[in-house]
């Protein structure tokens, strides 16, 4: 199995490459800016510029193209909306259209954040999308786009992503703020008002691998199998440092002033990847601790 990793060096890209290494896999990628610390082929390759992609197809000959390259800082989309349609949705369709044209399976990456946030159960694949920012609405159009490009390609939603960047072995996202406040001694705001279904990277990639060793095309959900408010998710990483819990204060969405709206719940229903592999998806507590002992 040959794999191109658009965005390698990315938080989740990284995690595709290093699951892909692991398995044997022959793993090649490209990166924006920043060459990461890979020993894998490496092209730079500006998403912008999809209408060049086949040229790296040609290249490389990958089976499968995992799509880990996006815009994805929110407030940046709603305050740059056109750029947001370039990166996240007109992209999406050119890689898409030329793996197609090549015969080339095509992963593409998508958000919990295509839903508004009115549901109090977790989303299903099947639930209607309606996005509230640019940056869900950037992002359902790329999914729309994948889906008229290829019968095959596999689609996943991911949520709140955080984990272990492969490159350079840190944490990222979330949990590395809320754990280096902690150590600093300093009060930590967290929403009490906002529900996700925080996803580890590490093991967002382990079952998109799983997905496509499977040879399974469609839309799932990937995520973990708790839905948690920030306060709450804050509340197992201090509790897995052994840290301080009176630090972490309740807070609202509303205390922050931001250019995007964001859903109040975005929880998403993962029973249809568990029941395609055959296992549970880890909850929020077993991921904080996995993360944990591979920093240590």
């Amino acid at each position: 199995m040959r794999l191109l990793v658009v965005g390698a060096n990315g938080l989740l890209g990284s995690n595709v490459v290093d699951a892909g290494q692991q398995r044997g896999w022959d793993v090649c990628g490209t990166y924006h800016s920043t060459r990461p610390a890979f020993d894998v082929p490496l092209a730079q390759f500006d998403l912008g510029d999809y209408e060049e992609f086949g040229n790296l197809l040609e290249e490389y000959e990958p089976d499968v193209v995992v799509n880990c390259a996006a815009m994805t800082d929110v407030d940046g989309c709603e305050r740059d909306p056109e750029r947001a349609q370039l990166l996240n949705g007109d992209a999406a369709d050119g890689l898409a259209a030329h793996c197609d044209d090549k015969e080339v399976e095509f992963v593409h990456l998508s958000t919990d954040y295509v839903f508004d946030g009115t549901a109090r159960d977790p989303y299903t694949e099947e639930a209607t999308p309606n996005p509230v920012q640019a940056y869900g609405e950037s992002k359902l159009a790329g999914e729309r786009a994948v889906r008229r490009e290829s019968e095959t390609a596999l689609l996943a939603r991911l949520s709140f992503v955080w984990g272990i960047h492969r490159g350079t072995g840190e944490l990222t996202g979330f949990p590395a703020w809320v754990r280096d406040q902690l150590r600093s001694g300093e009060a930590v705001p967290l929403f009490a008002d906002q529900w996700v279904t925080p996803t580890r990277a590490g093991q967002a990639a382990e079952t998109l691998l799983d997905l496509l060793a499977r040879e399974e095309g469609g839309l799932y959900h990937v995520a973990c199998a708790s839905c948690v408010t920030p306060y709450e998710f804050g509340t197992v990483i201090a509790e897995e440092m052994g840290a301080d819990p009176e630090l972490l204060q309740e807070s609202s969405m509303a205390d922050v002033d931001r250019a995007a709206t964001r859903p109040t719940y975005s929880c998403l229903d993962v029973g249809n990847v568990e029941e395609v592999l055959d296992r549970a998806q880890p909850t929020v507590r077993e991921d904080v601790a996995s993360a944990w002992n591979a920093v240590q």
